[in-house]
């Protein structure tokens, strides 16, 4: 029994070294991209982690919980950041009520709410009026958040997030954009936890050209 034991025992060890060297074995072209000209990041310190996403993408929702519970767990050099993207027509007026939530300090409470509507309900909150019935039934002035929606600021934070998503030819969502060099899709790392999995050795590859 004992030799049975230390048999399993060593099949586990094992198991484990090749599950660490496998997750280690990320490769440039097939798990991720090296961006040709990197775009810029928020800070100069740390290493910028964006999450490029939409309302109302499905992935984006089931990849949710997922990037809050890594963005949680994130060491305190990271810096986490949402980009809301506008990919075609109908994905800008969701992001620009996201910004235009942020600049009313009431992202935090609609952030959420958005997502399960768009991507979960699927309602038809595709412009600015609905977008204003909706977070006022969510205790948000719609008038405060239609004159935010509407703003020169929030125009210039998309034409801004917009540019960053062009330069890193992101074309599709979910994206992790990792220190404005590299791009992270489902598709290229095998699955929406692979994509955290590639993050983490980017984050930490970034991490340890700056020491």
């Amino acid at each position: 029994m004992f030799r049975a034991l230390r048999t399993i025992g060593l099949l586990l060890t094992a198991l484990a070294v090749f599950g660490q060297a496998n997750a280690a074995d990320w490769k440039e072209g097939t798990h991720y991209k090296k961006l040709d000209t990197p775009v810029h990041t928020a800070t100069d310190s740390g290493v910028e982690v964006a999450e490029v996403f939409w309302y109302g993408c499905p992935h984006c929702y089931n990849f949710k919980p997922l990037a809050e519970s890594w963005e949680a767990k994130a060491p305190d050099y990271v810096n986490y950041v949402r980009i809301p993207a506008a990919l075609g027509r109908s994905w800008e007026p969701h992001a620009r009520a996201f910004y235009a939530l942020e600049a009313i300090n009431a992202l935090d409470k609609l952030h959420d709410a958005l997502f399960d509507a768009l991507a979960g309900q699927h309602l038809p909150l595709n412009d600015g009026e609905s977008l204003a019935d909706f977070v006022a039934d969510h205790d948000v002035d719609r008038d405060e958040f239609l004159d935010s929606y509407n703003s020169f600021g929030v125009n210039a934070r998309m034409q801004q997030a917009q540019s960053k998503i062009r330069g890193a030819r992101v074309t599709g969502t979910p994206t992790m954009l990792v220190n404005g060099k590299y791009t992270v899709s489902a598709s290229m790392a095998g699955s929406l936890e692979a994509m955290l999995e590639v993050v983490d050795y980017l984050v930490e590859k970034e991490h340890a050209a700056e020491q």
